[in-house]
């Protein structure tokens, strides 16, 4: 059958089961939920209560479409209905030329892609840094060698995007044999720059380029979005369509363009690392998800955007609270009280809304060229508040942000914002504002605040200094555990030189400053000395004080 857009082959698939009254002979065990419904005789209501086991009515109804692979429901790992028919429907919305469903978040993509182009032992693979732990866990798995890229840190937040275009080629050079190239991008406060270049580098060698793309599922959707992955050339592309589209959290999106990547070893591997029995719901979601995308195109973020404008407005009236943007868009931003259109500098849409330059118009090597709208990062310009103050004061007005550090704060809208939203946030910021003045003169700088602007220490962006190397050596990555009699502890000063024998992590998120088997350098002693003194909590240590570091010994593989 050939679907529409308007369509949902999947969910409308459980939709007509959970109306035909079917009899379950089948998994999964809740029978549709009758093993709750049972509950509700006189007896079970005496002895227990029925509010103590009850589920609430809508999560009955959601058991009633948790199916398995039966006759008419396809099957994920081999379909050839309904499921097939949704995921080709999703390569249309998405711009790819086969899409997958991922019902184990973007780890689930990250995993297969690595496992996909790492074909053979020790494949070398050209990989950010700061990537997510999937991606180190995608190269443990497959036993495969990466050459870590240094990315770009912008000079005016001090926070960082992607590897430079130069760092990439550079890269590329020194080890043509490498099997891909992955970045992440958009990084977590929506800060991306322009992949083509990279794109172009990696194919002009031969390589695919792959992209953790987890939090720009929305991108290239409408015109004041940031450029997609795969619009730029990218290979593949993993999305969290649950991050910022519509679907239930878990729910993913694998999307695949070109000849560069083996798609009948990516589906193996899918199989390898996906549940042979996947959640029905989860799946069904990321259908409508795409359903309300396609059928509304850009109208699905017009109450998003302008709940995200209607904050930028009303933020503008804080003047203590500035908002992160890259300085192109800072040049860009007409006068106070002048018309965004004026003398011809800036375009608008037909409501006079500023919008962004056109993507060609950004500059070619990365950077900070581009800033997702719906991760509005905010900070105190008085220096008062640090990010996690911030958090903490935003969430007693009951505003939960996405993530917050030392210095900013996250705060995510998406399609489902409202204005209603903006204005209890911008209510917020004015009585935390308010609560605080007395203890700093908006004008003046603090001292804690020159503290900040001196040693500001981030454990979302754990980078080095301009000394290093722009991209390491190969370093192998094995599930097998490097044994104890191989490794020494050696106090942490005395580190630099040696290859670490443990990952070290500050968390959250969990970006590793080292990695087991990397030569350990004196930047990255600094760093985590630094951040040790600021208190930052760390993962992976033996030595939780992180006075010390366990190191592999000489002579040792």
């Amino acid at each position: 059958m050939k679907y529409k857009p308007y369509h949902a082959p999947l969910y409308e698939a459980l939709l007509h089961y959970q109306e035909s009254g079917n009899r379950s002979f089948h998994v999964p065990g809740h029978k549709n939920g009758q093993a709750y419904r049972g509950l509700m005789n006189k007896g079970s209501r005496k002895q227990h209560g029925s509010s103590d086991v009850m589920p609430a009515a809508a999560f009955l109804d959601m058991m009633r479409m948790d199916v398995t692979e039966i006759t008419g429901t396809d099957d994920l790992h081999h379909p050839e209905g309904v499921i097939l028919g949704a995921q080709q429907l999703a390569a249309d919305c998405f711009g790819a030329e086969e899409s997958f469903f991922l019902v184990g978040g973007s780890t689930a993509g990250n995993l297969a892609m690595l496992l996909t182009v790492c074909d053979e032992p020790q494949s070398i693979v050209l990989v950010q840094r700061n990537v997510h732990k999937s991606v180190i866990h995608g190269l443990m798995l497959a036993g495969a060698r990466a050459v870590f890229l240094e990315p770009h840190v912008d000079p005016s937040s001090g926070l960082a995007v992607i590897p430079s275009a130069e760092t990439v080629a550079a890269a590329v050079r020194a080890y043509p044999e490498a099997k891909g190239v992955l970045v992440t991008l958009p990084n977590y406060y929506g800060m991306g720059a322009d992949l083509t270049p990279i794109a172009d580098i990696c194919h002009a060698a031969g390589m695919p380029l792959l992209v953790d793309e987890a939090h720009g599922a929305h991108y290239g959707q409408h015109p004041e979005l940031p450029a997609s992955a795969l619009s730029c050339g990218a290979d593949g592309v993993v999305q969290s369509t649950h991050k910022m589209l519509s679907a239930f959290t878990m729910g993913a999106m694998l999307h695949i363009q070109g000849p560069l990547l083996n798609l009948s070893l990516l589906r193996q591997r899918l199989a390898m690392v996906q549940s042979s029995s996947p959640s029905y719901p989860v799946m069904a979601s990321l259908d409508l998800a795409r359903r309300l995308l396609h059928v509304q195109g850009a109208d699905t973020f017009t109450a998003g955007l302008a709940a995200v404008d209607a904050f930028k407005r009303g933020l503008a009236e804080l003047p203590r609270f500035q908002l992160l943007q890259p300085v192109q868009a800072q040049q860009q931003e007409p006068p106070a009280g002048a018309e965004p259109n004026a003398g011809g500098n800036k375009a608008a849409d037909a409501s006079g809304r500023p919008t962004a330059p056109p993507a060609a118009a950004m500059p070619s090597a990365a950077g900070y060229t581009a800033q997702d709208p719906f991760k509005a990062v905010i900070y105190d310009g008085a220096g008062v508040l640090s990010g996690y103050g911030l958090q903490q004061q935003l969430e007693a007005y009951g505003c939960v942000p996405e993530m917050s550090d030392e210095r900013y704060v996250v705060l995510l809208f998406s399609l489902g914002s409202t204005r209603s939203d903006a204005e209890h946030l911008l209510q917020a910021l004015e009585h935390i504002s308010q609560a605080n003045e007395h203890r700093q003169g908006l004008n003046e700088p603090s001292t804690q605040a020159a503290k900040k602007a001196i040693h500001y220490i981030s454990t979302w962006n754990n980078l080095l200094d301009a000394s290093m190397e722009s991209f390491s050596e190969p370093i192998s990555f094995s599930l097998q555990p490097i044994s104890e009699k191989d490794t020494a502890e050696v106090e942490l000063e005395d580190c630099a030189g040696y290859r670490s024998a443990e990952m070290i992590i500050p968390y959250p998120p969990g970006i590793p400053i080292l990695y087991a088997g990397e030569r350990i350098s004196p930047a990255a002693v600094r760093r985590i000395q630094l951040l040790r003194d600021e208190g930052a909590r760390f993962h992976g240590a033996t030595d939780y004080t992180l006075r010390s570091l366990k190191i592999i010994k000489e002579g040792q593989s």
